[in-house]
């Protein structure tokens, strides 16, 4: 049943957060943040569908939570890495120096225990709720969140003024919901490929601007401000000819080619 897939896909991730979490505390684990992050991401995308259930509050929450802790030192992780590719590792090791006590605030806080508590109660939780014993609603409704997505991302590509900070984080999103569920999913195999191209493409400009930002106030990264600033502009050339590809790949694309009026709704 679907209801049962779905309750043993977050339980199985529940165990792969742990994993994570255990190799973190390990250390010289360069992965295990990274893992960690994986894991709390895709617990997010299978829940969001149902975020206006009240039992579903307290694990959304936790997760979210842990998600804002951890993204600061991720990113510090990402930069040390460009850096060291950039030849340049005594930037690099001065950034990888902070991480470890990051590392030790993040397997203290309080947020990763909440998540762990959130993840414990849920299965009951859930069971008790109104989707939590009724496979072919609960179906029903992710299918129809699912679908709700891509719309919106459909509507965001068709607006040039769509901010693209915003955009990127709508990509993000519809490729993680898209991808939790890929049997209610409405994007073809084409439309999938190309989503995650945009999402990457998207998400390495957003990597060097933020990268830029930060040079202006750490002041030994100014020696990459040219390599960064050229290679922010080609991501997001790249990222928007791969936006009207999606475009054209989206339910309803062939008939924005020709012009037609899309239907409202989708033939299944």
């Amino acid at each position: 049943m679907f209801l049962d897939s779905y309750v043993k896909e977050i339980r199985n991730l529940e165990l792969a957060l742990q994993e994570a979490f255990g190799r973190l505390k390990e250390g010289g684990d360069g992965e295990a943040l990274h893992d960690l992050r994986i894991a709390v991401r895709r617990i997010r995308s299978l829940i969001a569908p149902l975020r206006a259930l009240p039992e579903n509050r307290p694990l959304r929450e936790t997760a979210a939570a842990v998600g804002r802790l951890t993204t600061p030192t991720r990113d510090l992780e990402v930069l040390a890495v460009e850096l060291q590719e950039q030849r340049h590792p005594i930037l690099a090791k001065r950034r990888r120096d902070r991480l470890q006590q990051d590392y030790q605030q993040i397997i203290a806080s309080a947020e990763l225990q909440l998540l762990f508590d959130a993840l414990r109660q849920w299965p009951e939780a859930f069971q008790q709720s109104e989707l939590g014993s009724n496979s072919k609603e609960l179906k029903r409704t992710i299918r129809l969140a699912v679908e709700k997505q891509v719309s919106k991302l459909d509507k965001a590509i068709d607006d040039p003024a769509y901010d693209r900070h915003q955009l990127r984080i709508l990509v993000k999103r519809t490729r993680y919901l898209t991808d939790a569920f890929p049997s209610l999913s409405p994007l073809s195999a084409d439309a999938s490929n190309t989503l995650k191209k945009v999402q990457a493409a998207l998400g390495a400009w957003h990597d060097h601007f933020q990268w830029l930002l930060r040079s202006q106030q750490e002041k030994d990264l100014k020696v990459v401000q040219q390599r960064w600033s050229q290679a922010a502009a080609e991501e997001l050339m790249a990222a928007e000819k791969r936006l009207r590809k999606l475009a054209r790949q989206l339910p309803g694309g062939d008939e924005k080619k020709t012009g037609k009026k899309k239907s409202a709704k989708r033939k299944r």
